[in-house]
């Protein structure tokens, strides 16, 4: 898997204190030639800068989602990056800067879109592009849905704010999408 600079945010002073904070940036793409899906969250949470990845909240469901899907453990950093590549998904978020108060999707200020359009240049493998909550689904129409002419799906979020379903109704959803456009 790629990462332009190997999952480090693009800026290194992201601590997020009471306040608005100053403009934080997102992580680096997750990506390869192999890449077929891209999976986009709207901006990682302040749990997800502290441990320097993407879905690193603890009561995430992301990672257990994908790792029950594709039968393969998803603990580690290694066994997260490891996973993503084999199952041909490729993992970024629709905004590359913004100011917040807290991780919550509502909070995201002055923000200013990551470059996808230049990203599914260079990758041109991939065929679809799925979102993690609504927010993200958002922003991505709001920049690019002139510009971006792929099949696109919602996912349940994974997100230990969104408890309208359970665990086993997210995985399902997910499962059923992610079939869609991969032989799972």
């Amino acid at each position: 898997m790629t990462t332009s600079s190997m999952l480090k945010s693009n800026n290194s002073s992201t601590s997020l204190t009471a306040g608005t904070t100053p403009a934080v940036h997102s992580f680096d793409p997750i990506i390869d030639e192999n890449s077929k899906i891209l999976i986009l969250g709207s901006f990682p949470s302040i749990k997800s800068f502290e441990n320097n990845f993407y879905y690193a909240h603890p009561r995430n469901q992301f990672w257990p989602i994908l790792s029950a899907i594709f039968k393969k453990p998803a603990n580690s950093l290694e066994e997260r990056l490891e996973l993503l590549r084999t199952s041909n998904i490729a993992l970024w978020d629709v905004i590359e800067s913004c100011e917040r108060k807290n991780s919550a999707d509502s909070n995201l200020k002055k923000s200013k879109p990551n470059d996808i359009e230049s990203l599914l240049k260079n990758f041109p493998n991939i065929e679809a592009i799925l979102f993690t909550g609504r927010k993200a689904e958002q922003l991505f129409k709001k920049h690019f849905s002139k510009s971006i002419e792929l099949p696109t799906s919602l996912l349940p979020s994974p997100s230990p704010a969104y408890a309208a379903l359970s665990f086993e109704v997210k995985l399902k959803r997910w499962n059923d999408i992610l079939t869609n456009y991969l032989s799972i």
